[in-house]
């Protein structure tokens, strides 16, 4: 193989096999001499791969972990299983599933070629995530094209569906997407209203990409870092996430929460969303939750109860009156039940509707 750069990539994807190659086979595979494998060797390490050497008759060398990350080489196969597990993960504002992945699965996406595009899509379709219910799910080409946009700092257009039902056109200088656990949320300017906006992702529809680059913006938030809008700022992500805290807290009151678990502090915290905050044990077997948020009532109470435990709620009192009518409904709903069967037990009669062995 007399291309250079072609052997190289040949080279790569044969070191990145986790195995010892002994210098022979590789000039086997390659067909060039043993002397031509060390001074490629020597050209991947000056690109930063860390390439190991053993010693000895035979010799051998193995790609091995280094100070940095550098370019990873995926066949088709690897490929399609990369995009379709970030796809997966994206479409779902899954705690712990934060920008990153977004960017990356953007990367990815991007080189990836019209076939295997195709396979990503035919396999996505096919499949139905489980989840588990706790925000709405959210079209993975639509995560991409803001972040693509975000971190290109590319205007963008799209249609937008207010909590109202209002449908409006937007023209947008994307910042940051940020997760909250429960959904995505895009922090931009907003050119026709002259003002910083955040909007939800799963209201976003048709976004498009135009083109028209643009200087970021300072992002007004105070302490704000220095970041800019470059791709990998932590001081920009940072800043988004406390302008998206800030502007929740506008848009709803915030619950100061006071509730006892009948359960350990483990037991609550490993079934509660990390932004609540963690429980403190009260010495007895129990916990109690202090917190702020600026979640809506009926998602608290839902969460509040899939802890699965005995629990009681001091405070705020608009929580508990909430409680106290859910819990008289499903009660009803329960009692509603009981009685049909009941009823149904008596027209049967003693002794029919029995299965006789």
């Amino acid at each position: 193989m007399s291309d250079t750069p072609a052997r190289l990539l040949k080279l790569l994807s044969l070191l990145q096999t986790p195995r010892e190659w002994p210098g022979g086979e590789l000039a086997e595979r390659l067909d060039v001499s043993p002397r031509t494998i060390r001074r490629d060797i020597d050209r991947l390490r000056d690109l930063g791969y860390p390439v190991e050497a053993s010693r000895g008759s035979v010799g051998g060398y193995r790609l091995v972990a280094g100070a940095a990350m550098p370019p990873l080489l995926l066949d088709d196969e690897e490929a399609v299983a990369i995009a379709v597990g970030l796809r997966a993960g994206a479409g779902h504002a899954i705690e712990g599933v934060d920008e990153a992945s977004v960017r990356a699965l953007a990367k990815l996406e991007q080189v990836l070629p019209a076939r295997l595009r195709h396979r990503v899509s035919v396999l996505q379709n096919a499949t139905v995530p489980l989840t588990r219910g706790d925000g709405a799910t959210i079209d993975p080409r639509t995560l991409t094209a803001l972040a693509s946009a975000a971190t290109g700092r590319e205007r963008l257009r799209f249609a937008y569906r207010s909590g109202d039902g209002t449908r409006t056109k937007r023209q947008v200088e994307p910042y940051r997407l940020v997760s909250t656990g429960q959904r995505w949320y895009l922090v931009a300017y907003d050119l026709d209203r002259e003002d910083w906006r955040t909007f939800r992702v799963d209201r976003v529809g048709e976004p498009y990409a135009t083109g028209a680059r643009f200087a970021p913006r300072p992002l007004p938030v105070e302490g704000a870092g220095k970041g800019g809008n470059g791709g990998g700022s932590d001081a920009g992500s940072e800043d988004a996430a406390k302008f998206l805290t800030r502007s929740m807290r506008r848009m709803k009151p915030e619950l100061c929460l006071d509730v006892w678990f009948g359960a350990p502090a483990e037991f609550v915290a490993a079934r509660l969303p990390a932004h609540l905050g963690a429980p403190e044990p009260d010495g007895d077997g129990g916990c109690r939750l202090r917190t702020s948020c600026a979640d809506s009532l009926e998602w608290v109470a839902l969460r509040l109860a899939l802890v699965d435990c005995e629990f009681s709620v001091q405070g705020p009192p608009e929580l508990v009156e909430y409680l106290h009518g859910l819990g008289a409904r499903l009660t009803r709903a329960a009692r509603s039940r009981l009685q049909t069967d009941l009823e149904r037990e008596q027209e049967q009669g003693p002794g029919q509707g029995t299965e006789q062995g």
